[in-house]
């Protein structure tokens, strides 16, 4: 049999290096995953509560935590009616579709906010508080700064500029300080997310009352 020299097929090489990086990829993600599972029940365990964030769902790669939803609901980034049998499952689910939306924006590039409309974001949501002192309390409770929350209003900025461009919505006056289609949903829209569903790696760890 003729040997094949290897420093003659450029190709092989490429190809080994692709499915050895590719293999290594798929070894960390499902090292985190687990991680992210083994963390979660610890966090569910009460003696260690104080200790490790818990987390709701993994998104891909995106971890949603109770910090996130907790955050979602005191900022008006989400919408939960007041009779909801769960208001943590209800600011889930929004997070989760948002995470969704969010990949698909970033793929096809929708045009960057201005300034502008970022600080009009941030004026609806300090305007939901009687005062700075109560803002900042919200702020330092959920364990974000006002520049995490500039950046989260700026993302969702992007997601209805997607949005507006893909299915020609009308946006609510506050859109851009609560997380798109989490309270004008279209029949368009559901079939379009429940076709991200499908396609995603979704980890729901969220159990009601827990």
């Amino acid at each position: 049999m003729e040997r094949v020299n290897i420093a003659d097929c450029p190709l092989l090489i490429a190809d080994c290096k692709w499915r050895t990086a590719e293999r290594r990829w798929r070894m960390a993600r499902y090292v985190m995953v687990a991680a992210t599972i083994a963390a979660a029940v610890l966090a569910a365990t009460p003696a260690r509560a104080e200790v490790l964030e818990r987390v709701l769902a993994v998104v891909g790669t995106e971890l949603i935590t109770l910090t996130d939803v907790t955050a979602a609901r005191d900022f008006g980034l989400v919408v939960v009616p007041p009779n909801a049998a769960d208001p943590v499952r209800a600011a889930l689910t929004q997070l989760i579709d948002r995470e969704l939306m969010l990949a698909e924006a970033e793929r096809y590039a929708p045009p960057e906010p201005s300034a502008e409309a970022v600080n009009e974001g941030l004026r609806i949501v300090r305007s939901r508080f009687a005062d700075d002192r109560s803002y900042q309390a919200a702020l330092t409770r959920c364990g974000i700064d006002e520049n995490h929350l500039r950046e989260t209003l700026r993302q969702n900025l992007r997601i209805s500029a997607y949005l507006n461009q893909r299915f020609v919505v009308a946006a609510p006056s506050d859109a851009s300080a609560r997380v798109p289609a989490g309270d004008r949903q279209s029949p368009l829209i559901d079939d379009w997310l429940a076709g991200l569903r499908r396609r995603a790696t979704i980890i729901d760890l969220y159990l009601t009352g827990r």
